[in-house]
């Protein structure tokens, strides 16, 4: 049997490297544009056996303009689904953030 310790080790070690298992990718000119950053869309990728098997693709939903900047993590859920089912089912957060033009007020 796996002992208390040795298990709440482990899962306290998968929540602190979380923060290394995140990517984000700018697209367009979403670096160079100005305004105030909101979250356009959300998805969940989901994995099999350990992340060897995709079930299906994610279609997250992107701005028309293209610019955007697309991240995606492990986060503490993911982790939990991770750990509840022994690995067999693996999930991925996917997050698409876009900006919103400034509103010039002419007085």
């Amino acid at each position: 049997m796996i002992s208390f310790r040795l298990f709440s080790s482990v899962i306290l070690f998968s929540l602190l490297l979380q923060s290394c298992m995140m990517t984000k990718t700018s697209v367009g000119e979403y670096k160079e544009q100005a305004g105030k950053e909101y979250v356009y869309a959300k998805g969940k990728q989901m994995w099999l056996f350990w992340g060897l098997v995709p079930m299906g693709r994610t279609n997250v939903n992107t701005p028309k303009d293209g610019n955007c900047e697309v991240i995606t993590k492990y986060t503490v859920g993911d982790v939990l689904v991770t750990v509840l089912t022994v690995g067999i089912v693996k999930t991925y957060t996917i997050k698409v953030m876009a900006k919103k033009p400034e509103s010039s007020s002419g007085g």
